[in-house]
């Protein structure tokens, strides 16, 4: 017997790989969808945002804190790159750390839609990337990094989202703008 195996064969060692099933895709398909759009462990962008007076929306907590817009905007910003980035072979990301947050901390009526929608379209894409059947969440896409797969990005965006999220509801905490859900 090889190490490590202690007696076992190496068909039911722990930790050996298997191969997965069109059930396990399924589930795994279905837990990234809820991971990235769900609100089990975090509040989801709907409930950060429920019943946010539109005066607060660029107010900073204190001096060196963000807006919850500049949370916002950079959510977007980070998840239309990793995105793209997965996605398109010719996209090029914007300049780190500039590139990813907005100029200024208040937005605009047009600012703050356009931020909304765009962050939502992008997800809904990034959705629908990981329910294609067609497509082997492990795999390594051709121009990402080493160690680049789809799973990682989808992963990589939810905790992301998930951080930001967070931020935006401790800048509500702190503003005096979140009621206990």
């Amino acid at each position: 017997m090889p190490p490590g195996t202690h007696g076992r064969s190496q068909a039911y060692s722990v930790g050996m790989p298997k191969r997965s099933s069109t059930t396990d895709q399924t589930i795994l398909r279905e837990q990234l969808v809820e991971l990235l759009t769900g609100s089990h462990a975090h509040a989801n962008l709907k409930t950060a945002l429920r019943g946010l007076d539109p005066a607060l929306r660029g107010r900073r907590a204190f001096a060196s804190g963000h807006s919850i817009y500049e949370e916002l905007e950079h959510m977007r910003l980070a998840q239309e790159d990793i995105l793209r980035y997965t996605v398109d072979p010719g996209w090029t990301s914007p300049a780190w750390p500039e590139g990813y947050w907005p100029k200024e901390p208040e937005p605009t009526e047009a600012l703050w839609t356009a931020c909304l929608k765009g962050f939502q379209s992008d997800l809904e894409e990034l959705v629908a990337l990981v329910r294609r059947r067609d497509l082997e969440l492990t795999s390594h896409f051709e121009h990402g990094q080493q160690g680049h797969t789809y799973l990682r990005q989808v992963l990589l965006t939810a905790d992301h989202n998930a951080y930001h999220l967070g931020q935006i509801v401790l800048t509500r905490k702190l503003l005096g703008a979140w009621a206990t859900r």
